[in-house]
């Protein structure tokens, strides 16, 4: 009798998750893709998509940005000696 029961709540809970997704899941999909597409189609009206450059560049217009050395991660006197060789056939 204990089984049988479990069986039909399961059966039950199973059936009420499945109605619940068909209906919430829609919505939520359709606001997502809304919201993407406003921030899409808006950003690049407004100036702030990737449609848009704050600073347009001339054609063949060279730009060299520095970029500090970093540091070495771990200790390279720690990894061993490279020996050059020649393979021989």
């Amino acid at each position: 009798m204990g089984l049988l029961k479990f069986i039909m709540i399961t059966i039950f809970v199973i059936w009420v998750i499945r109605i619940i997704l068909r209906l919430v899941f829609p919505m939520v999909l359709k606001s997502i893709f809304g919201k993407m597409q406003r921030q899409a189609s808006g950003g690049a009206a407004a100036g702030r998509g990737p449609a848009y450059q704050a600073n347009p560049k001339q054609e063949g217009a060279i730009s060299i940005e520095y970029m500090p050395p970093q540091p070495k991660k771990g200790n390279a006197d720690k990894l061993g000696d490279f020996v050059e060789y020649e393979e021989l056939k």
